[in-house]
């Protein structure tokens, strides 16, 4: 399956990119699903409905976690989750709820996350791709990621409907559900879809 993980609605002040623009053009994007991430905020679930849609694609609902340490792409049950904690409580608590943790751009220049997280294991996945980094800040991801180990994934960080879909990620295994979606990045059975670029 096709998945752009990373995309931020209207809900989201900083994006123009409507929730009905995105469950309409998602799937002829050759998109499976979309995991809509907006900025500390899960509210896009008052506009649209988690799940399969009419044409086949799969909505995810997850956050895009603000800290002064990175922010994360977090996914399953952390809608109870208050606002404002740093990365090193955060992310034991979405493991401990059973979900997911993704390091959005870690290496952003102007948003980078903290190399303690990494170091003491506290998140295992991260973008080695960014729709809105520049090459040098996914090449710097990349190189964390393979010297740490740890699972990559792609984001196009959407902010606008040219922006959805620009870097999506493979799962090798069906992702039928946000459940899914979670044991299969903790799992590593994904990785980033560099054809579709190169194929473009």
């Amino acid at each position: 399956m096709l998945i752009d993980l990373h995309v931020h609605s209207t809900c989201s002040p900083c994006s123009i990119l409507k929730p009905s623009e995105i469950l309409a053009n998602a799937r002829s994007l050759g998109l499976d699903a979309v995991c809509i991430t907006d900025h500390d905020t899960m509210s896009i679930l008052t506009q649209c409905r988690e799940g399969f849609q009419p044409d086949g694609l799969l909505v995810i609902v997850g956050m895009e976690y603000t800290t002064d340490q990175g922010d994360y792409l977090i996914f399953g049950n952390v809608r109870s989750i208050p606002m404002g904690l740093s990365a090193e409580v955060l992310l034991p608590a979405v493991r401990q709820r059973g979900g997911a943790a993704i390091s959005a751009h870690p290496c952003r220049s102007w948003r980078p996350a903290d190399p303690l997280i990494f170091e003491r294991g506290l998140c295992t996945i991260a973008e080695a791709e960014n729709g809105r980094n520049t090459d040098a800040e996914n090449g710097l991801a990349q190189s964390l990621i393979a010297d740490r180990n740890m699972t990559a994934v792609a984001g196009s960080d959407a902010h606008s409907l040219s922006e959805l879909g620009r870097c999506p990620t493979r799962f090798t295994v069906p992702v039928n559900s946000a459940k899914d979606l979670i044991e299969a990045l903790n799992q590593g059975q994904c990785r980033p879809w560099t054809a579709h670029r190169s194929a473009a």
